[in-house]
């Protein structure tokens, strides 16, 4: 079986070869067969597919570099656009935001979003919120046209407005200008995908949802300024009633002694050493005008130590903080301050009692205005500023100082330092 099998395929490929054989024979007396003028003719159209061809990949090419061209330029605006974007957000770590629509508090942007927001309500309502060709047909129906225009115009609505409260809910004071870019991406989109019915977002409606992410990123950052305000007012409230007990503390102890050198002289008059009967009086008339000055101190708000302190592990050189405290004992604020928030604890440059240091703190925050770390948050008393140059405000302001200390020691930071330590 095996070798007739082998037979009848040899028989069949001589067949086939056979055939191929007479074929090409039969093209070959067909050219040949061809005359002069046909021989030409069939070269023309060889000429003539060869030149369309050509034509086509030309076409193609002038068509890709267009679209080539047309990609960089859009790609050069976002780079420039990222490159904004990026500038705000560093600005906006920073602390600082500049408001678009200035405003007296959050509450005022509330109102001006509600108003905004109606506007779009009415726009909607009224279906002017988007535009869309009036004489577009649909199965060469005017009718069918109109309401697959408005049918489609919808949905696009639908889609941007999408788009837009996805930015508003993402939205922080420092990426506004992306929000903004994005929006305006989707408009574009909008009316490119919408260009076969000329239908598009209204330049009056994309305006007031561009307004409302503005008035948005204001808003935010006013609810925080004002978290921030309130935060350092309980912060202050606290300062003072820490203060108050300490007042009430130590005219509860200036009593006691009072009374008890008032015990004292009653027992020894009559009898007592007249130098010893002096002296627990001139002891009584001191406690008095201790007594009085913590009452004077009570009453007077304005009263209190102004301390100017830093802190190089953690700020770095050229950076004070300078306040003011009514303790009894101002080193009480300076140790609460350096606690846990901090690495290392503060470096005190100047203390001193002033009877106007809420007036002194406020002028020095005022001449270094330029200077404050944190522009946003006034309460946050942070200078870009050397100790000396605090120094000279000070001989101005409160005349000469018992004690000022220019160099910060940092004990706790140099020992730390990998530099300082001792293998």
């Amino acid at each position: 079986m095996g070798v007739f099998g082998g037979r009848r395929k040899h028989r069949d490929e001589i067949i086939a070869l056979q055939e191929q054989n007479a074929n090409l024979q039969a093209e070959l007396h067909r050219v040949g067969a061809l005359d002069l003028l046909q021989r030409q003719q069939e070269l023309a159209n060889l000429t003539k597919q060869i030149s369309q061809q050509r034509a086509r990949f030309e076409r193609d090419r002038d068509e890709f570099n267009t679209q080539y061209a047309i990609q960089r330029h859009q790609l050069a605006k976002l780079s420039a656009e990222v490159v904004q974007t990026s500038d705000a957000a560093v600005m906006q770590d920073a602390g600082v935001y500049f408001y678009r629509h200035v405003l007296a508090d959050a509450e005022g942007y509330k109102q001006r979003l509600a108003a905004i927001r109606q506007q779009m309500q009415t726009m909607i309502k009224r279906k002017t919120a988007v535009r869309g060709s009036e004489s577009f047909h649909y199965n060469n129906s005017l009718a069918h046209g109109r309401r697959f225009v408005a049918d489609l115009s919808k949905l696009m609505l639908r889609a941007y407005n999408a788009e837009a409260d996805v930015c508003v809910r993402v939205l922080k004071a420092g990426n506004l200008d992306s929000a903004v870019s994005r929006l305006e991406t989707s408009v574009r989109v909008t009316a490119k995908l919408g260009a076969m019915a000329a239908i598009r977002i209204n330049p009056e409606y994309h305006a007031l949802r561009v307004l409302e992410l503005e008035l948005t990123a204001d808003y935010l950052a006013k609810k925080q300024q004002e978290r921030e305000a309130e935060r350092e007012r309980k912060a202050q409230l606290r300062e003072e009633r820490l203060a108050m007990k300490e007042y009430l503390r130590e005219q509860e102890r200036l009593r006691k002694e009072q009374q008890h050198y008032r015990n004292a002289i009653a027992a020894l008059r009559g009898g007592a050493d007249p130098a010893e009967l002096a002296e627990l009086e001139a002891k009584l008339a001191d406690i008095g005008e201790a007594l009085e000055g913590v009452r004077e101190r009570a009453a007077n708000i304005r009263a209190g130590y102004v301390y100017v302190i830093s802190n190089v592990g953690a700020f770095g050189d050229n950076v004070v903080k300078i306040g003011m405290t009514r303790r009894l004992d101002p080193m009480d604020r300076v140790r609460e301050l350096g606690d846990a928030s901090v690495p290392f604890r503060f470096d005190v440059h100047a203390l001193f009692f002033a009877q106007d240091a809420v007036g002194i703190e406020n002028e020095l925050h005022r001449r270094l205005g330029d200077r404050r770390v944190n522009k946003v948050n006034l309460r946050r008393e942070f200078f870009r500023a050397s100790p000396a140059e605090v120094k000279a405000l000070l001989h101005e302001l409160a005349g000469s100082l018992l004690d000022y200390t220019d160099a910060a020691e940092a004990p706790e930071y140099r020992q730390s330092s990998p530099s300082m330590r001792v293998a």
